[in-house]
């Protein structure tokens, strides 16, 4: 059982278990949007999921398929068949919604995170935007998941042994604009300014640079690579001021918070950003072993390469250096969302221990049969 404080459920949330008791037979009380408790008990395993071309939409535009996609992705990744077929997925609501991760977030962050540290793959297109500002729009995304073989465990592929500072320096960043075209030459040139005062040596990349069509529609992604191949982002979600005068002063503010929100997580000396970090607890869990990822909240408090760098090329536990965590609350470095989700799934996996205020997860082994 679930408690959810705040507003209840959303509509994404109501999609995703929908779709999750559908095919696991499971009995829910509470499902609605609004509802703060909710009862899930499911009756069969990922193993069994017959169908391999599915498709869910929201009953709302602006409901985050991001969202949707988070609480479907646990499941897919470990429903393998007999004969180890893909398994297809069409969602249809929003794309750069609120208060949810952004498909290029996804594309960038996440899913290429994944990949490579616990080697899931997931093919993915954008096949059409949907906005949680401006008119109602629809979006679309086509992805493909390749599920691990049945009865296998997830596994961590842990990085190359960082070393500071020359493993965090800031080799490139990806930028990707979709804003209104009159704001693209100014917003490029403001970016490159902002980024040479903090990083002259890196190289700006244009990933994306597209039409949103509307004032009341900015999303802008900044995604920072250092030599070593850690990922940091920062982005923005906005509307323009109704009634402005000049569009200059707005985008070289735009350019500076998001540039200075870059800057702000690459100099915490962790391995994640604050989004990525809550995004992963999950899969820490489910895999085999332990796992790092380590992002600090102060780097005065934490150093510049967080509590961790000492164990994480060997990741061993229960060597007398490492604190295990309780999990009896909301714990550990991070946001809201990663403090809240060390608790829940302490709740929902009680093997699961977290060490060094939640930095290092020893999951549990999870494996369907």
């Amino acid at each position: 059982m679930l408690n959810i404080k705040s507003l209840g459920l959303k509509n994404q949330h109501v999609a995703a278990i929908e779709w999750l008791a559908q095919v696991t037979e499971a009995d829910v009380e509470g499902l609605s949007v609004g509802s703060k408790t909710v009862t899930f008990m499911p009756r069969r395993p990922p193993t069994e999921l017959l169908q391999r071309n599915i498709s869910i939409r929201t009953e709302s535009g602006a409901a985050s398929t991001m969202l949707v996609l988070q609480a479907m992705l646990p499941f897919l990744i470990f429903a393998s068949n007999d004969t180890n077929e893909p398994v297809a997925v069409e969602l249809s609501g929003g794309t750069n919604v609120a208060f949810s991760p952004s498909y290029e977030y996804f594309d960038q962050v996440l899913a290429p995170t994944l990949e490579e540290r616990f080697g899931v793959k997931i093919e993915r297109e954008l096949k059409a935007r949907g906005w949680s500002l401006g008119r109602q729009s629809w979006g679309s995304i086509s992805l493909k998941f390749y599920p691990i073989a049945k009865g296998e465990k997830l596994k961590y592929v842990p990085p190359p042994q960082y070393s500071f500072p020359e493993s965090f320096e800031v080799k490139s960043v990806d930028v990707s604009i979709i804003t209104p075209m009159h704001s693209h030459n100014k917003l490029q040139e403001s970016i490159v300014e902002d980024m040479g005062v903090l990083w002259p040596s890196a190289d700006i990349n244009f990933k994306v640079i597209e039409d949103s069509c509307s004032d009341s529609r900015w999303s802008v992604l900044l995604v920072a690579h250092s030599a070593e191949g850690i990922r940091w982002a920062s982005d923005v979600l906005t509307s323009a001021p109704k009634n402005i005068k000049g569009y200059d002063r707005f985008v070289s503010m735009l350019s500076k918070k998001l540039c200075k929100g870059l800057y702000e997580e690459v100099s915490l000396g962790g391995v994640v950003d604050e989004h990525l970090q809550d995004q992963l607890i999950c899969f820490q869990a489910l895999c085999d072993g332990p796992s790092a990822f380590p992002r600090g909240d102060d780097p005065a408090l934490d150093g510049p390469l967080g509590p961790l760098i000492d164990s994480m090329g060997n990741l061993q536990v229960g060597d007398g250096k490492m604190r295990r965590e309780k999990t009896l609350g909301p714990f550990g470095h991070g946001s809201k969302h990663a403090r809240t989700a060390r608790w829940v799934v302490g709740e929902l996996l009680p093997g699961a221990e977290f060490y060094n205020r939640g930095d290092l997860v020893k999951g549990i082994g999870f494996s369907a049969q």
